[in-house]
């Protein structure tokens, strides 16, 4: 007899991606406090990586383990950050609140176009073209990350203690059924 694959929605595939990395991050090693920490940390860098090309993972483990953080937290709450579209969504208002703080003119010209291995040949005028163009992304995003970053540890830090006692209850119920 042929397996027939199980065809999902959109909508139920993000449900299900989203289901699954919360129960990784339930299991992940650590105290509450270091998993929260971690999913915050991936979570609100998840937010500068627009803004600085994707250069901000060079940055991410020492970062998460400097701060104290769970790595694999911190991987889950970066997945969940790319699978809300916040970064994306966020990009115009991160512009806006970045004239806000900054709000000197920055010499805009065109657009320099640097190729891959110009990395390679030590060529450091291209992270200096990325980051000064987007000067007032990178500072907005940057506040949106730290903000997103400490509203997710105090909701992640709820949820693990909600499911922990949901786990220790179902344990205390098994074995009152088992001893009667």
């Amino acid at each position: 007899m042929k397996r027939t694959k199980n065809k999902y929605h959109i909508v139920q595939r993000l449900e299900r991606a989203f289901k699954l990395n919360f129960y990784k991050l339930y299991r992940s090693p650590g105290g509450v406090k270091k998993v929260a920490l971690g999913f915050a940390i991936g979570f609100g860098l998840e937010m500068v990586v627009l803004a600085t090309a994707s250069l901000i993972y060079i940055l991410f483990y020492p970062i998460v383990r400097l701060a104290g953080g769970s790595l694999p937290a911190a991987i889950i709450g970066n997945v969940v950050g790319k699978l809300t579209f916040l970064p994306v969504v966020l990009l115009p208002f991160a512009h806006a609140l970045g004239k806000l703080i900054y709000p000197f003119k920055i010499k805009e010209g065109p657009m320099n176009e640097h190729s891959f291995m110009e990395l390679f040949s030590g060529n450091l005028g291209v992270f200096k073209d990325l980051l000064h163009n987007g000067l007032y992304t990178l500072i907005g995003m940057s506040i949106f990350g730290v903000i997103l970053g400490i509203a997710s540890y105090f909701i992640i830090y709820h949820l693990y203690e909600k499911q922990k006692h949901r786990r220790l209850e179902k344990r205390r119920a098994k074995i009152a059924v088992l001893r009667t």
